[in-house]
C-alpha cells in the first residue's frame, strides 16, 4: 500500500477496526474511507455495491462483524449466522467486482474445533466439532475464509485471512449482556469495587485457559500482513501465551484495586476448555506482539474510566 492508497476499513467503530484505523493513521496513510453502520448497512447488497462503485477502494480491511460473548451467541444464533454471512459475501464479492487490489478478512480463533490439539495450528481448521456456544458465529467465519480462498482461486482476488485470538483494548464493549470475557470482568469487578460488594460472581469454574491480544497489537499485525503476506492459507494472530479465567479475574482485581472475594458459578457454561493459538507461522514471518497483558488491562481500564464511568454503578 502507498501512503495515499484508497483504503476502506469496514467496521471502523469496532474494537479491531478502530485499532486498524489508528495504526494506519499513525503510519501516515491519509486516504481512508470510513462509514458508520448507519451510513452503510453492510448486510444490504445493493448499498454495498453502490458504495464500492462510487468510492473505488484499492485496499479493504474487513473487520466488520456482529460479535458478542457466550450469552449473546447462545441467545441469537440466527442473527450471528445471517448477518455475518451477509457482510462477508457482500464485501468480498463487491471487492472482486470493483477491482480491489487486496482484501484482508478478520476471522476468529473460534473457528477451530472445541477439542483441537493445543496450541492450535492453522491446519486444525475443519478437523473436528465446534464449540456449541458459538457455533453459528464460527460457521460464519469459516464461510468467510472459504469465500476468500474461492474468490482467489476462481477470480484472482488477492484476499488473505487473519485469525485473531481474544481481543481487548480501548473502545471495547463492556455491556454485560453481550460483551466478551475480559471487558465483562472489568465491568463486573469495577461495579463490585464501587459499591463495596464483598464478592464478585464469575461465570463457570474459572478453569478454562484463554489467550488475549491487545487490539493495537492486532492492528500492527494486520498492517504487517497486508504489506508482507499474500497467500490463501490462514494466519493465526495472537500472543502465544495463556491465562486461566481465575487468574485473569485476580489480575483484573489487582488493576481495579478490588479486594473482595471471587465466587464461581459452575452452573454457567465454561465454553471451550482451552484455546491457545500456535503463532509460529506469524512469528516466522517477522511479527511478534509487544503489549503485555497487565499493561494492556491497565490502559483499557483507564479508557473505561474516562468513557464508561456513567455505567459504573449499574448492577447486573
Amino acid at each position: 500500500m502507498n501512503r495515499d492508497s484508497c483504503i476502506y476499513v469496514a467496521g471502523h467503530k469496532g474494537l479491531a477496526g478502530a485499532a486498524i484505523v489508528r495504526a494506519l493513521q499513525t503510519n501516515g496513510y491519509t486516504n481512508l474511507i470510513l462509514r458508520t453502520h448507519r451510513e452503510l448497512e453492510l448486510t444490504d447488497r445493493v448499498a454495498v455495491d453502490e458504495f464500492f462503485r462510487s468510492e473505488k477502494p484499492e485496499y479493504v480491511f474487513l473487520a466488520a462483524a456482529r460479535v458478542g460473548g457466550i450469552l449473546a451467541n447462545a441467545s441469537y444464533p440466527a442473527d450471528f449466522l445471517r448477518d455475518n454471512l451477509a457482510i462477508e459475501l457482500n464485501v468480498i464479492d463487491a471487492s472482486y467486482r470493483h477491482g480491489v487490489q487486496k482484501l484482508q478478512f478478520l476471522g476468529s480463533s473460534c473457528i477451530y474445533p472445541k477439542l483441537a490439539l493445543q496450541p492450535m495450528r492453522e491446519d486444525a481448521l475443519l478437523t473436528g466439532l465446534l464449540e456449541p456456544t458459538n457455533e453459528a458465529y464460527a460457521i460464519a467465519k469459516i464461510a468467510g475464509i472459504k469465500l476468500c480462498q474461492a474468490y482467489r482461486q476462481q477470480f484472482g482476488l488477492r484476499a488473505i485471512s487473519l485469525m485473531p485470538t481474544n481481543l481487548y483494548g480501548p473502545g471495547d464493549n463492556f455491556n454485560l449482556s453481550n460483551s466478551h470475557v475480559l471487558p465483562a470482568l472489568i465491568q463486573k469487578v469495577h461495579n463490585a469495587e464501587q459499591v463495596g460488594a464483598p464478592s464478585v460472581a464469575v461465570w463457570g469454574s474459572g478453569a478454562p485457559l484463554r489467550e488475549f491480544l491487545h487490539a493495537d497489537d492486532l492492528a500492527s499485525a494486520a498492517l504487517f500482513l497486508m504489506e508482507n503476506y499474500d497467500e490463501p492459507e490462514i494466519v493465526n494472530v495472537g500472543s502465544g501465551e495463556e491465562i486461566s479465567i481465575a487468574d485473569l479475574v485476580r489480575l483484573v482485581m489487582r488493576v481495579v484495586g478490588y479486594r473482595g472475594k471471587i465466587t464461581f458459578d459452575s452452573s454457567k457454561p465454561d465454553g471451550t476448555p482451552r484455546k491457545l493459538l500456535d503463532v509460529s507461522k506469524l512469528n516466522s514471518l517477522g511479527w511478534h506482539y509487544k503489549i503485555d497483558l497487565e499493561s494492556g488491562i491497565r490502559s483499557t481500564y483507564e479508557w473505561f474510566l474516562t468513557h464508561q464511568g456513567e455505567q459504573s454503578l449499574v448492577r447486573h
